[in-house]
């Protein structure tokens, strides 16, 4: 299963970065019609994956995909898988 993956690490302090790279692999990953695109924002304090979830909540973000899932077994993890 083919999926993409965002390492949010490098940029963690950067949000209009992170903004624009969360953005581009979703959108990325509507066009190469790959369902599931993993982010990880990284364990630390837990304000970058906040941060990050709250991109995903925004309305024209929110209508690109099907959901998010939360990694049981890493909390610096997330899953988000596309509509289509």
């Amino acid at each position: 299963m083919a999926k993409l993956k965002l390492d949010l690490h490098n940029i963690f302090n950067k949000g209009d970065l992170i903004q624009r790279e969360l953005e581009q692999i979703i959108d990325e990953a509507i066009e190469r019609k790959i369902k599931t695109v993993e982010i990880i924002p990284g364990k630390g304090s837990g304000q970058l994956k906040k941060k990050v979830i709250r991109f995903l909540e925004q309305k024209h973000i929110k209508n690109k995909y099907h959901r998010i899932d939360k990694d049981s077994k890493n909390h610096g993890r997330l899953f988000v898988y596309s509509k289509f």
